[in-house]
């Protein structure tokens, strides 16, 4: 069984159906024991991390989250909840991974938000990234990106480069929307629902 974790974001519905078109019914819910006894848990996510984690917090959900055990993957604004801040408020995060959130930087030809196509150079290999070509592109919507660190598996760069993919331990995060991209972003749910 897969939860995905109802954090109120804007994404749910696209997330669900993209499952569904794999053949894998996700059981939205905010229940804490149906999230800690799946399989696998999808935290998506869009808006403001203030709004996410206040969200996290009206549902009761943030230890959950955090004493995850399972193959566990944030989407968006999910992966950006797995850092120990952003500077959007500024707010705390879940502190599961190091470092700071922070706003991408306005400049000349770079518009934010970050919206659209974009590739990915890939920093460490994963299985959650088997099968991608450099060329591969994901489709962006967002304006703060997680930093670089050793948990990095992919970057992408808008202005400057940033944590596009993510791993520690059983978690795992993607800055881009894999429920908006296509095969690409169906080829990197099966690599998750595949994971050990």
């Amino acid at each position: 069984m897969l939860a995905i974790v109802d954090s109120g974001g804007a994404n749910i519905a696209s997330v669900k159906f993209a499952l569904e078109r794999l053949g894998v019914p996700g059981e939205l819910t905010t229940d804490p024991e149906v999230i800690r006894a799946a399989e696998r848990v999808i935290l998506p996510g869009v808006g403001s991390a203030a709004e996410g984690m206040k969200r996290l917090q009206q549902r009761g959900l943030v230890d959950c989250v955090r004493n995850l055990r399972q193959p566990t993957l944030g989407i968006c604004l999910g992966m950006q909840l797995l850092f120990e801040e952003s500077a959007e408020g500024p707010t705390r995060t879940l502190g599961l991974l190091p470092g700071r959130v922070a706003r991408l930087s306005n400049s000349p030809g770079i518009q934010v938000p970050h919206m659209g196509w974009n590739t990915l150079r890939v920093e460490r290999a994963s299985p959650l990234l088997s099968g991608f070509a450099g060329d591969t592109r994901f489709y962006f919507v967002h304006s703060f990106a997680a930093p670089l660190n050793e948990f990095t598996l992919a970057s992408a760069e808008h202005g400057s480069r940033f944590a596009a993919v993510v791993q520690r331990g059983n978690l795992y995060g993607v800055q881009f929307h894999p429920e908006r991209s296509g095969a690409a972003g169906a080829q990197l749910l099966r690599n998750f629902l595949a994971l050990t």
